[in-house]
């Protein structure tokens, strides 16, 4: 099912782009998408605080309370940031980029956006690409682009914090593997100066086993080596604690 969304994404992204070089492109799409895994995860957490507020005993937080009291309290930040959620201001949450899509300026809007984002999460602070402003796309297109990133869903509601983190971190790692293999395909040679293939990497930490100590990837590009370090492990019945990165 996965490999199907992806590989349906990626045919629709990839129109999108028309005649935009692959290099350029790349950071348009990859950066909407971290976007769009930033707020769901957040509304995930959103929606876990709501269902604990009414199911708590506690006088505070009884269904009756009042409803401005409950929204001001779901905007504590310290309830995001103790499960390591970065914090998204109301502005910047995926929704309401897409409700602006198909106006002007949009690219405006997620640049906004992105600069919120930074100022609000320190940790993030000057990585973020502001391009979209200027991005040379046919008009409508990022609007477009906006709504076909809409369609991944990095939430899992319903289900237990953990698990819906890890389905999140999964399905994003999954996608973002797959566009960057896909983009260093459309670039030709130059695209393994920034990905190599996972079947590569997967051979590498084959070869390395690391079982014990530190893996050090002094040109990490995508994080492969981690993440292969880490699926090695755990094929092979290690502890995830007896390596660091």
């Amino acid at each position: 099912m996965i490999e199907d969304i992806k590989k349906t994404l990626w045919a629709t992204a990839d129109k999108l782009r028309a005649n935009m070089d692959a290099a350029e492109y790349k950071h348009i799409v990859l950066g909407l998408i971290f976007v769009k895994y930033i707020s769901d995860t957040f509304q995930t957490r959103r929606a876990e605080l709501t269902r604990k507020f009414a199911d708590s005993q506690d006088d505070y937080y009884l269904e009756d309370a009042d409803p401005d009291l409950i929204n001001e309290e779901l905007e504590d930040r310290d309830y995001y940031k103790e499960v390591n959620v970065f914090w998204v201001p109301e502005a910047a949450r995926w929704e309401s980029l897409r409700a602006q899509a198909k106006q002007a300026g949009i690219g405006k809007r997620i640049d906004d956006a992105l600069s919120l984002i930074e100022t609000e999460n320190p940790k993030l602070k000057g990585i973020l690409d502001k391009r979209y402003a200027r991005v040379q796309l046919p008009d409508g297109k990022l609007g477009e682009l906006v709504d076909l990133v809409s369609q991944i869903g990095f939430g899992e509601s319903g289900n237990a914090e953990d698990r819906a983190k890890n389905h999140a971190r999964g399905l994003l790692g999954q996608v973002y593997e797959y566009f960057l293999g896909q983009f260093a395909s459309a670039e030709g040679k130059r695209g393994g100066q920034f990905y190599t293939p996972a079947s590569i990497v997967k051979t590498l930490v084959a070869v390395l086993a690391p079982h014990h100590g530190q893996v050090y990837d002094p040109c990490c590009g995508s994080g492969g080596m981690f993440v292969q370090s880490e699926k090695f492990i755990e094929a092979h019945g290690g502890k995830l604690g007896d390596v660091s990165i």
